[in-house]
């Protein structure tokens, strides 16, 4: 992963964070547990005599092993817990810009893009790496925000601060129904969204996962033909791989697997078909139908 140019703290400074309710719910039990830990190791002779008087029953030594034992999960819990927070601060700031400059960087020519599309963009980084690519090619183009939430004046003023408030729009939708034209974007990105599409069918169920597909298959949809799409998401990215190859997109490309939010992560980047290949397989599709109605 190559360097941004930047560290954390400007990062950090210019968009925040998204997800610290749940930084602070992990640090908050782990300076609890840590506490604990202290603790137990501080007034651990104690603590083995009130085991001891409240269960006289107990084998010899077993005060010991139970607070011993007891003061070594907390600590452990402790460290757990203090690695997650981490790395959902480091996920939610440092690694997305970094990803934001490698979804980028899989657009192979920026030159010819006139219309592109960020499906959930929250605060904009991702949508403001996209905006500065723009700029650097001295295009016309916009890249318009999209997010299900009100957050179009935070994440103009974060476009603002970046100075490119001029190549920004932002509007409030659901990426299920985007609402845009058929073939209407150069290019369409989405970074840590789309695995939210549906969460409040569960994320395990048969339901969350059709939801989440719909929402791919309206990236392609608003995509024109021989546009490109990059999504960075967590866990699902085999599920919209097996998508984007059942609607005949075309240059399928998984990045290598990225811990993210505590779990693995891929960059999968494609290619819409031009106008004549639909056609083609649209015509393909209308054959194999009519066999399957003969046979």
């Amino acid at each position: 992963m190559g360097k941004s140019g930047r560290d954390w703290t400007q990062i950090y400074a210019i968009y925040g964070m998204d997800e610290w309710q749940t930084l602070m719910f992990l640090l908050i039990h782990a300076f609890f547990f840590s506490f604990l830990s202290v603790f137990f190791l501080l007034y651990f002779n104690p603590i083995c005599s009130i085991f001891d008087s409240f269960f006289p029953a107990l084998p010899s030594g077993a005060p010991r092993f139970i607070a011993g034992f007891t003061g070594s999960v907390t600590a452990i819990l402790a460290v757990c817990l203090l690695f997650a927070a981490c790395n959902i601060f480091y996920s939610s700031v440092s690694l997305h810009w970094d990803m934001a400059q490698r979804i980028v960087n899989a657009v192979n020519d920026w030159s010819t893009v006139k219309t592109a599309l960020d499906v959930g963009c929250g605060r904009g980084i991702l949508l403001n790496a996209v905006a500065q690519q723009l700029k650097k090619e001295g295009s016309s183009g916009r890249v318009v925000g999209l997010d299900r939430r009100k957050t179009t004046v935070s994440t103009l003023r974060t476009a603002g601060m970046e100075g490119v408030q001029e190549y920004v729009t932002c509007k409030e939708g659901d990426a299920r129904h985007l609402p845009f034209g058929d073939n209407y974007f150069d290019v369409v990105v989405s970074a840590v969204f789309l695995h939210t599409v549906g969460k409040e069918f569960g994320h395990k169920t048969a339901a969350a996962a059709a939801e989440r597909m719909k929402g791919l298959s309206e990236v392609v949809r608003v995509l024109k033909p021989g546009g490109v799409g990059v999504v960075w998401d967590l866990v699902h990215v085999p599920e919209y791989v097996q998508r984007l190859k059942e609607l005949r997109m075309e240059d399928i490309r998984v990045s290598e697997r990225v811990t993210a939010f505590m779990v693995s992560s891929h960059i999968v980047s494609f290619r819409k078909p031009n106008q004549q290949q639909l056609l083609s397989f649209s015509g393909e599709f209308r054959v194999d139908w009519r066999c399957h109605g003969l046979c």
